[in-house]
């Protein structure tokens, strides 16, 4: 099962696995390409996750992505949280159990290395994940989990359909221009 805030907006070709919270207010935007949210991860109050057109949005297992955080046509790890207010741009990377502070922006196309802290905008390597930061990240993601268990409307996982994709002018040229050909 899966947890939803009646509040929540889920349109596209979106993936949500077992276990997973998309909360108040939160968009996920699976129009111009897919959207897969891993299992026991929390989309928190007012995120937002978008795609563009060959540029899929991918997020793990066990993932916070904080209140008012953007996820833009990226990946992110397993195991991460990225804190309230943090943009990852098209094409960004960011690797198994890192942390993206508060407020930073993450540029098109950057990668975060696996077990890093990112912040500041644009964001750059601010520190190493320890021990008991991994072990925030865990317990973020399991308070979530319960937390939506307990308190919002359980719903079947989402699969994958990419026929609820739109195709949209210029939108291959654009990609295009993002990727540098």
């Amino acid at each position: 099962m899966i947890y939803l805030a009646p509040s929540a907006v889920i349109v596209g070709d979106v993936t949500i696995r077992s276990g997973s919270s998309v909360w108040h207010n939160a968009v996920l935007r699976g129009d111009l390409d897919s959207i897969v949210v891993g299992r026991e991860t929390s989309i928190q109050d007012n995120a937002t996750v978008h795609v563009d057109h060959g540029l899929p949005a991918t997020i793990g297992d066990r993932v916070t992505v904080g209140h008012g955080a953007v996820v833009h046509a990226s990946r992110i790890g397993d195991e991460c949280l990225l804190g309230m207010n943090a943009t990852v741009l098209s094409g960004a990377e960011v690797g198994d159990g890192s942390i993206v502070a508060a407020g930073a922006v993450v540029p098109e196309k950057a990668i975060v290395p696996p077990g890093s802290i990112f912040g500041g905008v644009p964001a750059r390597k601010i520190g190493e994940v320890t021990e008991g930061l991994r072990r925030r990240i865990a317990l973020s993601a399991k308070v979530y989990t319960e937390l939506a268990a307990k308190s919002l409307p359980a719903a079947e996982d989402l699969t994958a359909n990419p026929e609820l994709r739109i195709r949209v002018a210029h939108t291959e040229e654009f990609r295009r221009l993002l990727e540098g050909e």
